[in-house]
């Protein structure tokens, strides 16, 4: 038994060649509406690659590294280990901002940016008053961490 069309006009209807009807009636149509038919509103265009995104091999090395660097930098503040603890905190601060700088640049590299700058390639300036919000965040953080390990001393 072969696997095919079947004829199954067996009362003298219209017979049909394996290939297709022998004639074709009027002329051949373009496939699609017509131009009646059509929208007039403009085509939209959508991407249809994926968003770019951090990967979990991208973000383990970072996590670990930023978690060892302020467990490293928050036991000896808690617990007051002898005179090297000072010297272990400044380790692990150092570590956790190696860390936080990675993420960023793996961030930035994927499309990210921060809440209140533009995006990259767009041309734009960033707004001062933003990034002298940034610059005054992280002095304050740098000046109650580095406090905080000087009164370790």
């Amino acid at each position: 038994m072969e696997a095919g069309p079947r004829d199954t006009a067996h009362d003298g209807g219209e017979q049909l060649s394996p290939d297709g009807p022998d004639e074709t009636r009027g002329s051949v149509t373009d496939d699609g509406p017509d131009p009646d038919e059509m929208s007039q509103e403009p085509e939209v265009e959508v991407e249809l690659r994926p968003q770019p995104r951090l990967r979990v091999w991208q973000l383990a090395p970072i996590v670990i590294l930023a978690a060892v660097g302020s467990l490293m930098f928050a036991f000896p503040l808690a617990f007051e280990f002898g005179d090297g603890g000072a010297v272990v905190a400044m380790l692990g601060l150092l570590l956790s901002c190696c860390a936080a700088g990675w993420g960023m640049m793996a961030a930035r590299r994927v499309g990210h940016t921060w809440p209140g700058l533009p995006e990259r390639g767009s041309g734009r300036r960033p707004d001062w008053r933003v990034v002298s919000g940034y610059a005054l965040l992280f002095l304050g953080a740098v000046v109650l961490a580095v406090w905080r390990v000087a009164r370790l001393r």
